[in-house]
């Protein structure tokens, strides 16, 4: 093994010449260590390409030359010849050129490179002191990857494209024996045609003719933070909002203006054609939220029961017209996120909107089957019809919230009694701020908020060691505690925290990533295709959007303030991108171009929780 200096840092060779590790000036691991997960067939710099003349890996190198300041290889494969160069200083430079040596044309259907990033969750200590998350930006010419600390700290790693174009990212390793912990070994890819042509806005083919080649090449340095990193870049393409309604205009950076007469996501190409970015319109929410309660109320029940339970709201497959009957999959249940859509209801209904006759009823009939065979008379809520004496703390606030919504304030107050009862203290379900101080359940919220505290960065884990859907409920119980009791729960702790938390996203020029954070498995659980894979966006994005809207303003600037308001509004807008105008709706859009192989860059086919997105967004976006 070799080890050159770069910048504050280190990367370390193999003898095949691939990077075996990149040290943080801090001396945490970047990449990936060899073990259950990663190997070396997976290292920085291996890859594969497909053809129209066959498909290839490249592994061992033909040949290989060290340098003082770096290493040169060849790779052979067919007709192909790839040369690497890779150069290490203040900054680190990698230069890639594939070269057709046959007599013949050659398609490029996919040309892939492994960069093994550390984004795992072995647990929330682990994760905070060792791991990076990994935000990447595959928009051609304009490319670049932002690997920070998953604690917020810098500097981070960031690369960017110099030459040539990166049209896609696919991800693979990604099984069930790893669950929802590895986020798995990231490719990025100059095209992805070969196995999804679709993705991203479309992927080119390179046709390479006879002594012709491609050649690209990126430069990855350590960066103080996002805008420093930015401050060294020059995009093709941009611009400051990528969600609007039909109707209203959307200005880029080099002085178009983008419109729209129907709703839909829209790709941009560069004036060049090098480089796109992906924005959104959206029509106005009430039309949003009145078309999808139209759509659940006749598609999203089960008429065919005889009891309560024809009243309940559960997943339905937008392909077949059939809902979905759960068996022991929970994430398909009658119960649990599935409230999300009785809530969506509620907020309809406070509105004014809709058939008042007809939300009422459909409440009113939700509110019996919760009560015949969800909830106890001690507050306990089963985990759904089916499986009963079975207790997931998670669905305890969510379901007071609803109780609440249709006037109960006390069996609100009995089913959070009882999450404490049941150790509620060490769980970070979710709404549990908000609601304990719109109860008064003070005594709750400030024990609750100092044992969080206490633990520090050793987070108990909960479905997922860590997650985004930890730090934001955590979050936003601090920021509950802070407001009732600033002598008891001090501004320095939500201070402290608050990187944790803007860490998982980056403000990527596409509607579905811009401060959306990283989320990996709900495809997986909650969708019919059980893919794994980055899920862009989900709605438990939305949570870190309601932290943002209600953090004290008095702990930031007014710069920070600002960059507060933004993201809050662009989480809040992308999630609009589930739902289609008849009213359906998707759980998940999978985003790379490939997930071990199959083809994604898909939104899923089932609607099942998503609802609660439009939730959030008619609290905070229609107030």
């Amino acid at each position: 093994m070799e080890s050159f200096d770069f910048g504050r840092g280190t990367v370390q060779l193999a003898d095949d010449g691939s990077v075996v590790q990149v040290l943080h000036p801090d001396g945490r691991r970047i990449l990936l260590d060899e073990g259950r997960v990663h190997d070396s067939l997976h290292a920085w710099g291996k890859g594969f390409v497909i053809t129209d003349r066959g498909a290839h890996r490249f592994d061992a190198p033909t040949f290989t030359r060290w340098r003082s300041s770096g290493i040169d290889l060849l790779y052979r494969f067919g007709d192909l010849e790839l040369r690497v160069g890779r150069r290490f200083g203040e900054q680190w430079t990698e230069t890639y050129e594939l070269r057709n040596v046959g007599a013949e044309p050659v398609e490029i259907g996919s040309l892939a490179i492994s960069t093994p990033y550390r984004d795992v969750y072995a647990s929330s200590h682990e994760s905070l002191t060792g791991a990076v998350h990994a935000h990447v930006w595959t928009g051609g010419a304009d490319a670049w990857v932002w690997a920070v600390p998953m604690d917020g700290s810098g500097p981070g790693l960031g690369l960017q494209l110099q030459e040539g174009e990166l049209w896609a990212y696919s991800v693979e390793s990604r099984e069930p024996s790893t669950s929802s912990n590895i986020r798995g070994h990231i490719y990025l890819h100059v095209t992805d045609h070969a196995r999804s042509p679709h993705a991203m806005g479309g992927q080119p083919t390179v046709v390479l003719a006879p002594e012709q080649s491609y050649r690209w090449t990126w430069q990855l340095g350590w960066y103080y933070d996002l805008p420093a990193f930015h401050a060294a870049r020059s995009p093709r393409i941009g611009a400051d909002r990528l969600a609007a309604e039909v109707g209203e205009t959307i200005r880029l950076h080099d002085g178009r203006d983008l419109s729209a007469d129907a709703p839909g996501v829209q790709y941009v190409e560069a004036m060049d054609g090098k480089a796109r970015i992906a924005v959104l319109f959206h029509e106005p929410l009430r039309v949003i939220a009145e078309r999808r309660v139209r759509f659940v109320l006749d598609r999203q029940r089960r008429p065919e029961l005889a009891d309560s339970r024809r009243y309940a709201f559960v997943p339905y497959d937008n392909d077949s017209g059939l809902t979905v009957l759960s068996g022991a999959w929970r994430d398909w249940s009658d119960a649990r996120e599935r409230v999300g859509t009785a809530l969506l209801l509620q907020e309809v209904r406070d509105r004014g909107w809709g058939d008042r006759a007809e939300l009422d009823e459909a409440l009113a009939g939700y509110e019996q089957f919760v009560r015949d065979h969800l909830l106890d008379d001690q507050g306990t809520v089963q985990d759904d019809s089916i499986h009963q004496n079975e207790v997931r703390l998670y669905n305890f606030p969510w379901f007071a919230r609803f109780l609440l919504g249709q006037g109960d304030r006390a069996g609100a107050a009995r089913i959070l009694d009882r999450y404490y009862e049941l150790g509620g203290d060490h769980f970070l379900a979710f709404d549990l701020g908000p609601l304990l101080s719109e109860l008064g359940l003070h005594e709750h919220l400030i024990r609750h908020a100092k044992t969080f505290i206490a633990y520090g960065d050793e987070l108990p884990p909960h479905e997922v060691n860590y997650e985004q859907s930890m730090v934001a409920p955590l979050l936003e119980l601090l920021v509950a505690a802070y407001r009732i009791a600033p002598d008891e729960i001090g501004g320095a702790e939500l201070t402290h925290r608050l990187p944790w938390l803007t860490a998982f996203a980056a403000d990527q020029p596409d509607v579905r990533l811009r401060h959306v954070p990283i989320r990996h498995w709900d495809g997986y659980w909650f969708g019919r295709l059980r893919l794994w894979g980055d899920v862009f966006p989900h709605y438990w994005s939305a949570l870190s959007a309601i932290v943002y809207g209600a953090w004290p303003r008095e702990l930031v600037s007014p710069a920070e303030a600002a960059w507060l308001d933004r993201a809050e509004e662009a989480i809040l807008r992308a999630n609009l991108v589930s739902f289609a105008p008849d009213g359906s709706a998707t759980c998940a859009f999978v985003y790379p171009s490939c997930v071990n192989g199959q083809p994604a860059h898909v939104a899923d086919p089932l609607a099942n929780d998503q609802d609660w997105a439009l939730v959030y967004a008619l609290r905070r976006l229609d107030d």
